[in-house]
């Protein structure tokens, strides 16, 4: 089975044009959790992928010395120059999205931002819709909703995820009367 963003070689390219974006090295789980940000990637032609960049001088280990011990990974020239070459054949708006969710990841891995988002059938019908934000163990935002229905909620999980700080923008502009957000 192949990723939804299309061959290994698409994989590859995708992998390289987040990591070069980035612009700083990282450690191979942080790599991996950034690329099944977005579900384009499946795990399994990520690791393939990630080896053979690897092999093929596209990436580069740095020397753990230099990094307090921790096996960082950075793209090589060569690498920029592919992933810059090769960036048309996906799709830009798939590439920008992407590039935004793992500049996110990053942010709230920094902060201890974790975001959870969860709904359940209710007996009496309809469903329970809940979203919570926290930053280092200190609740930030937590909404329970009731919806109607099990696609409206599932719509809902995929808005929060993909934009939670948006979700977090504006439900603390509408509490406090600060609804201009919506037209700025």
């Amino acid at each position: 089975m192949t990723s939804p963003i299309g061959s290994k070689r698409n994989v590859k390219i995708f992998v390289l044009y987040l990591m070069q974006n980035i612009g700083y090295p990282l450690d191979y789980i942080t790599i991996n959790d950034i690329i099944m940000q977005t579900d384009y990637v499946m795990f399994l032609d990520f690791a393939e992928a990630f080896r053979e960049l690897e092999d093929d001088a596209l990436i580069e280990k740095l020397p753990s010395a230099e990094n307090g011990g921790d096996e960082l990974y950075a793209v090589t020239r060569r690498g920029m120059y592919v992933a810059e070459q090769l960036k048309s054949e996906i799709l830009p708006s798939l590439l920008d999205q992407s590039l935004e969710c793992a500049l996110r990841y990053l942010d709230f891995k920094k902060r201890g931002v974790k975001i959870s988002c969860t709904y359940e059938k209710l007996s009496e019908g309809g469903y329970n819709f809940r979203c919570k934000i926290t930053e280092k163990a200190k609740l930030l935002m937590e909404v329970n909703l009731w919806v109607d229905s099990e696609n409206r909620a599932k719509r809902m999980e995929e808005q929060f995820r993909g934009r939670p700080e948006t979700v977090y923008k504006s439900v603390n502009a509408l509490l406090s009367g600060n609804v201009n957000y919506l037209w700025d």
